[in-house]
């Protein structure tokens, strides 16, 4: 239906006419840094109250203190700080992009920058840090005097008293406040049950030293455990009173401390970001300028030992880079013109001269960013359950305080053992490690996922991969290194000739993205049309692997023989699945994969090809098939080991490719993969995915290119090659940034020790409080005992969480796997290509 310009689209029911306008509204995304939240019952608060406005829906992270807002046009940031605040907490607005380009930095990086930090800047740190030394100071005689009776000189109860008040009052401040604030806005969190517990501990120690005759000289009070009737003078629990907040400060110190460190390998990525870079000017003359006020297109010098500053194109050098901390790779990459830099990348060699090709928020650093941030905005499907818990937890526990209270005073039991009970109650209940389970757990992963070169969408994603049993595999980039070479040139007996038609089917090949259309168009610009191999006779692999692009062979016969460029392509359109075609010196040329029938010279060399396992085209001209182009590609070595361990995973690898049955069946078979699916369109992949899905298989996709991007969307969990189109990319839940196959076992593994990690965190969550909380309403534990395992609760979750930050993928740096007994599909005839 067409739209006029400047007017909204209308709907239209069926047999009905058109009904009342509707504008097509798109929603926006925003960002905000939330402050004062510490449980998950603040997080289940501030994702309702935000979810009250009109059409907005947000998701809240404890771990990292943001809120990722789903809202209409209409509903302003403003607005959405407003409902921030109305719930008790504080929100701030993300950098505007104008001060934040002046301050040289993308969102992405100034999220990372702050990424994992529990507290707002390193003042509030310092402050946090000054107030747990002090209560230390303050609270560590009273808990000496109060456990060991021996020291209780004369008045030591007023000293405890005197040492308390400021631990209640000072110490317990934040507490308080938050209490207080939720109170206000008629909400519970967890400072409400601290400060509760503070101050109800105090509050009793106080009456039995004023009223309950504590306060008289000499009086000895023993330290139990369990909470025992009064033996004439009430007890204290002024232990209990400086104890909670103590133990409360000192494990959110740890916890921010760690969750922290959970978000380093992230912040490593933010860093690699460039401050400043050399220009190279138009008179040969240099300057130093602010890397934001390069633009694309404009030549920048790297030298040795210096990052890369964006994304670009080496025109002039060569050099070894180092790109381990931006894809993983372990070794250099060898770097001279024409190869494409990633920013971030350090020079380990020589002078690169460098053409900018993307800057700011449009490089591979700042996709990553972004991709991480956005995985981390996630939540997985248990960890919604246990916000659910959590919004009902804190207001639960209160009334369960309370009903213990009542009980015990109602069962006759002593005044003081009923609120010593109470008190427990109050201080043990954690529902912050429910709040923590997932965020820390998938902020490490990220993190490690990014570090070796893979990148989730977020925890939808990886409880993807954890259920995958069956990966559909691409070919051409995917499996083989997608670098073909041109192998044989067969032209028609008495046509326009070899080099003729090898000139205008390299023409049209330069607008292909396609690896067997750069081969194509490589092999023309460098002369080689007339380097035929003699009839009857077959190149040897070394001979092949001498024609590549880029090749030194190729390079020295370009630079001898001095080849004249290609002519221009008009009219330039991929058929996806099956070729390419253009308009060359007023020609119509078509390089198409070969359907239908061919002249006898072309047929016979077709079938030397299919029996040589490589992938043959036709070029076409006016109509008419002028030559057939014989092209090889190479099996990537890491192919054989990912293939290997996949299955060991119990995940059944699948060749699903556009290319001809025989070079698809000869990958397959050095790869031992038993189901092929050659001559696949995209709507064949997508098709394939689909039968799979309705089977019962959790299917995965890997691809690369255009044709992959609906089989991508349609399966259960799409994953792309770090090389491949924006199109892949953009359809794909997994990006694998090495483009190396066997990063997709440790992607699985990865997922799998994270979903583990996540499900051992809730199950600590839940089964610590379903297990203290009954302790402590039969009185079997002590407020102080209480505080230290509720802070204990957190620092574990989050110590567990951490573990993933060193996990390694088994098998890391050892040699390089290849199955025994299949060394006859791994060379030259084990080669493809995808059209």
């Amino acid at each position: 239906m067409a739209v006029e310009a400047g007017k909204p689209p209308t709907v239209v029911e069926a047999g009905r006419g058109p009904a009342v306008a509707e504008p097509l509204v798109v929603p926006v995304t925003t960002d905000l840094a939330v402050g004062g939240m510490t449980c998950a019952a603040c997080v289940r608060r501030v994702e309702k109250k935000l979810g009250r406005l009109d059409g907005v829906t947000a998701t809240v992270n404890l771990a990292t203190g943001r809120a990722r807002v789903s809202h209409p046009p209409d509903v302003s940031p403003a607005a959405l700080v407003a409902a921030v605040e109305g719930a008790g907490y504080t929100a701030t607005l993300p950098e505007p992009p104008r001060e934040r380009s002046r301050a040289g930095r993308s969102a992405e990086t100034e999220a990372l920058d702050h990424e994992g930090s529990g507290l707002d800047g390193e003042d509030a740190a310092r402050r946090e840090r000054f107030r747990l030394f002090v209560t230390a100071l303050l609270a560590v005689p009273v808990l000496v005097l109060s456990m060991a009776p021996a020291l209780q000189f004369r008045w030591w109860q007023w000293l405890c008293c005197a040492l308390a008040a400021p631990v209640a009052g000072w110490s317990a401040w934040p507490f308080h406040v938050r209490a207080v604030r939720g109170l206000r806005h008629a909400a519970a969190t967890m400072d409400t049950l601290v400060s509760l517990g503070v101050a109800a501990s105090f509050s009793w120690s106080a009456y039995a030293l004023f009223l309950g005759g504590a306060g008289a000289p000499g009086m000895r009070m023993p330290f139990a455990l369990l909470p025992s009737a009064s033996d004439g003078a009430a007890h204290l629990y002024l232990e209990a009173a400086v104890g909670v907040p103590l133990f409360v400060l000192a494990g959110r110190l740890l916890e921010a401390r760690a969750r922290h460190r959970t978000g380093a390998a992230l912040r490593s990525l933010a860093r690699l970001t460039v401050k400043e870079v050399t220009v190279r000017e138009g008179d040969g003359g240099e300057r130093l300028v602010p890397v934001e006020d390069l633009r694309v297109g404009q030549l920048f010098v790297v030298r040795p030992g210096e990052r890369v500053a964006t994304d670009g194109v080496v025109r002039e050098g060569a050099s070894a880079v180092d790109l381990s901390l931006v894809t993983g790779e372990s070794e250099p990459v060898e770097a001279g013109p024409g190869s494409a830099l990633v920013g971030g990348a350090v020079n380990a060699g020589g002078l690169l001269l460098v053409e900018a090709t993307a800057v700011g928020d449009g490089t591979r650093l700042a996709r990553i960013a972004r991709l991480v941030g956005d995985a981390q905005a996630g939540k997985a499907r248990a960890q919604r359950l246990a916000d659910t818990v959590a919004g009902v937890f804190v207001p639960a526990v209160l009334a369960l305080a309370v009903t213990t209270l009542g009980f015990w005073l109602g069962a006759g039991a002593d005044p003081q053992a009923a609120v010593t009970a109470s008190v427990a109650v109050l201080v043990v209940a954690c529902p912050c490690a429910l709040g923590l389970a997932t965020p820390t757990a998938l902020m490490a992963a990220t993190g490690r996922g990014a570090r070796l070169g893979v990148l989730v969408s977020g925890p939808r994603a990886l409880e993807g991969l954890r259920h995958v049993d069956t990966v559909v595999l691409d070919k051409t980039g995917t499996l083989t290194s997608g670098r073909m070479t041109v192998t044989r040139v067969t032209a028609v007996p008495g046509g326009l000739g070899r080099d003729a038609v090898l000139r205008l089917a390299g023409a049209v090949e330069q607008g292909s993205e396609h690896p067997l259309g750069r081969a194509i168009a490589a092999h023309a610009r460098a002369g080689e049309g007339a380097r035929q191999d003699p009839p009857g006779r077959e190149r040897g692999a070394e001979d092949r692997a001498g024609q590549g692009a880029g090749h030194p062979l190729s390079e020295a016969a370009g630079a001898a023989g001095g080849p004249e460029p290609l002519p221009d392509v008009r009219d330039f359109a991929a058929l996806p699945g099956r070729g390419v075609r253009g308009r060359v010196e007023g020609r119509i040329v078509e390089v198409l994969a070969p359907d239908g029938a061919l002249p006898p010279a072309l047929a016979d060399a077709l079938c030397g090809a299919e029996d040589a396992a490589r992938t043959a085209v036709v070029v076409r001209v006016d109509g008419a098939a002028e030559a057939l182009i014989e092209v090889g590609d190479t099996v990537r070595p890491g192919s054989y080991r990912a293939v290997d361990r996949l299955r060991r995973l119990g995940v059944r690898p699948v060749l699903a490719t556009g290319d001809r049955e025989a070079p698809a069946r000869a990958v397959a078979a050095a790869l031992g993969i038993d189901e092929v699916h050659a001559r696949c369109g995209p709507e064949d992949k997508a098709a394939l995915v689909r039968r799979s899905r309705e089977r019962g298989h959790r299917v995965a996709v890997v691809g690369d290119g255009v044709n992959d991007a609906a089989a991508l969307a349609g399966a259960d969990l799409g994953i792309a090659m770090g090389g491949g189109t924006d199109v892949a990319i953009g359809a794909a839940d997994v990006t694998l940034v090495r483009g190396d196959i066997d990063a997709l076992a440790d992607a699985v593994l990865l997922a799998r020790r994270t979903l583990g990690t996540i499900r051992a965190n809730l199950l600590w969550a839940f089964g610590y409080n379903a297990v203290t909380l009954p302790l402590a309403v039969v009185g079997l534990l002590n407020p102080m005992l209480a505080a230290a395992a509720m802070s204990a609760s957190s620092v574990l979750v989050v110590a567990n969480s951490l573990r993933l930050r060193g996990w390694q993928p088994p098998g890391r740096g050892r040699a390089q796997y290849r199955p025994a007994g299949r060394g006859s599909g791994a060379g030259p005839r084990a080669r493809g290509a995808e059209r």
